[in-house]
C-alpha cells in the first residue's frame, strides 16, 4: 500500500470486499477485495487463495476500458494488487441485468423459452437487492413508485431510463470486446451509485462473478462463476479449476484495448485550409482515430497528389481520405477516382462562395463514390463509423458518445421543465450541453453499499 495513502474507518463489509475511508479524501474510498467466493446469496462460500488479486485486476482492466471509451464510472485507479481507489457513492440497491441469450433463471421464470434464444434488442431486467428474499425481480413501475432516495437523488422515471440505456451500452461495449477474443458474453449484471456530486455512475465491480462467458459460444466451455455454482461438493481441485478460469479471463481482459489500426488522411488543397483541417483532426482523435494532414492540389500539382495517394495505397493499413478543398473541388473526386479507400469531402465554406463551393463537392462525375459532409465534426464521425465496422473500441466510443448526448438531453429537459428557466438561461444550458458533448466525458464515482460480489445469476 502506498505510503501517501492512509485509510480510515470501515464503511461497509460484504461477502467479497471491504470499503474503507481514505483520510483527507472525502470524495474517494478504498475498495479491497477478499479471497472469498460465494453463491446462493452467501449460502455457499469458500476461501480461494489469490481470488482477490485476480478480481481486482479484472475489475481494473474492465473499468479502464469502459472509462477509455467514454462511459462514466466510479473507477479512479488501482491502488495495489488487492484494492482500487474509487469515487465514493451511495449505492442504488438494484441489480441491472442485461441478457443476450436466454439461460439460467430466465428459463425457469419463462417456461417454454428455449435455451439460447437470442434477444435483439437486449433483454433488460432489474432486481432489488434483498438476500433474505433472494433478490426479487422488480418492474420499472415498482422501482419508480418506490421513490428511493439515494445520495439526495430520488430515483424516478428519468433516472431509471438513464440506467437502462447505460446498462445496454455497457453490455454491448463489452460484448464486442469479448467477441474479438472468441468469447460470447451471454448475460451480466451491473450496479450504479450516486457520487458526492449527485451524478449516477457505473459502480461496484465487474469480474467473473458478474457475467456468463462462453468461449466460442459453447456453454460446455464456460469460464465464469457458474462453474462454482454448479459444484455439489467443492474440493481443492475444483477451486483450483475455478481460479484457473478466473485468471484466464483476467489475462484476456487486458487485450480489450488494442492499438488502433486505422487512420484518416486529411488532404488540404492549400495551406490556408489548415484551421479547417485541424478541427477535423482534433475531432478524429477524440474518437480514437489517428489523423494525418497533407497539403496537395489536384489542379496545380496532380503528380504530387497521385504520389501522396499511392503512398497510403501502398500499405494495408485501413485509411479514409478527407478532402478539404474549396472553390472547384477536384481533390476529393480525383482521390476517389484513383483510390479504393473511402473519400469524404469536407470543403471549407466561405460566405462569398459557399453555395458554389458546396456544389463543386456534391456534383460528381459518374463512377465516383465520395460523399460530402459540411461539418468538421460530422466528417470525423463519418470516418470513425467506417472504422467502427471492424474496430470495437471505436464502435464503443461512438456508442458512448451517443449515450452521453442522450443523457445530457434528458437531464436538460428535466432541468428546463422543472425550473421554468428564462430564455437566456435555457440558451446557456444548451450551450454547455453542446460543449460537453464535443469535449468528451468526465468520470465520476461511487461505492458505499454492501453486497460485494454481485448477482447470483441463477438465483434471480
Amino acid at each position: 500500500m502506498s505510503s501517501n495513502l492512509k485509510t480510515g474507518s470501515l464503511i461497509i463489509e460484504g461477502k467479497t470486499k471491504r470499503i474503507l475511508e481514505i483520510v483527507n479524501d472525502p470524495n474517494n474510498v478504498l475498495m479491497v477485495s477478499k479471497d472469498r467466493i460465494t453463491a446462493g446469496d452467501g449460502a455457499k462460500a469458500d476461501d480461494m487463495e489469490g481470488k482477490s488479486v485476480i478480481s481486482t485486476e479484472t475489475t481494473a482492466k474492465v473499468f479502464e476500458y469502459l472509462s477509455e471509451v467514454g462511459i462514466k464510472t466510479h473507477y479512479v485507479k488501482r491502488h495495489d494488487e488487492r484494492s482500487l481507489i474509487v469515487k465514493k457513492c451511495d449505492m442504488i440497491p438494484i441489480e441491472w441485468v442485461s441478457r443476450r441469450y436466454a439461460t439460467g433463471s430466465f428459463l425457469r421464470r419463462h417456461p417454454g423459452v428455449k435455451e439460447g434464444y437470442c434477444f435483439c434488442p437486449l433483454k433488460l431486467e432489474t432486481f432489488y437487492k434483498d438476500d433474505a428474499n433472494h433478490d426479487p425481480q422488480w418492474s420499472d413501475e415498482q422501482l419508480i413508485c418506490a421513490e428511493l432516495v439515494i445520495g439526495g437523488v430520488t430515483i424516478g422515471k428519468t433516472e431509471v431510463e438513464i440506467m437502462h440505456k447505460t446498462t445496454a451500452c455497457i453490455f454491448e461495449a463489452l460484448e464486442r470486446a469479448w467477441a474479438t477474443l472468441g468469447c460470447s458474453l451471454i448475460d451480466m449484471k451491473v450496479e450504479y451509485g450516486i457520487t458526492t456530486t449527485g451524478e449516477i455512475v457505473l459502480a461496484d465491480v465487474i469480474d467473473s462473478d458478474s457475467w456468463r462467458l462462453w468461449p466460442e459460444g459453447d456453454k460446455r466451455k464456460m469460464v465464469d462463476k457458474q462453474v462454482y455454482r454448479n459444484l455439489k461438493e467443492v474440493t481443492p481441485e475444483d477451486l483450483e479449476k475455478v481460479k484457473k478460469n478466473f485468471k484466464w479471463v483476467s489475462e484476456l481482459v487486458g487485450k480489450f484495448l488494442p492499438k488502433s489500426s486505422g487512420q484518416v488522411v486529411i488532404l488540404m488543397g492549400s495551406a490556408s485550409d489548415k484551421d479547417h483541417a485541424v478541427k477535423i483532426k482534433t475531432a478524429c482523435e477524440k474518437l480514437g482515430v489517428p489523423a494525418i494532414m497533407r497539403v496537395t492540389s489536384a489542379h496545380k500539382g496532380p503528380d504530387a497528389t497521385m504520389n501522396i495517394i499511392a503512398e497510403y495505397e501502398g500499405h494495408t493499413q485501413p485509411t479514409v481520405f478527407i478532402a478539404v478543398a474549396g472553390r472547384s473541388n477536384g481533390l476529393g473526386p480525383v482521390t476517389s477516382g484513383v483510390s479504393a479507400y473511402p473519400v469524404i469531402n469536407c470543403p471549407p465554406i466561405t460566405a462569398d462562395w459557399g453555395r458554389e463551393d458546396i456544389w463543386s463537392s456534391l456534383r460528381m462525375p459518374s463512377g465516383l463514390g465520395c460523399s460530402t459532409v459540411l461539418s468538421t465534426d460530422g466528417a470525423a464521425l463519418a470516418a470513425a463509423q467506417m472504422f467502427a465496422l471492424t474496430d470495437h473500441v471505436i464502435w464503443s466510443r461512438i456508442k458512448a458518445k451517443q449515450l452521453n448526448t442522450w443523457v445530457g438531453l434528458k437531464q436538460a429537459d428535466v432541468t428546463i421543465s422543472k425550473r421554468g428557466l428564462t430564455a437566456k438561461k435555457i440558451t446557456l444550458l444548451l450551450s454547455e450541453l453542446s460543449s460537453n458533448e464535443s469535449g468528451g466525458n468526465e468520470l465520476s464515482d461511487m461505492h458505499e453499499e454492501s453486497d460485494d460480489e454481485g448477482i447470483e445469476i441463477d438465483d434471480w
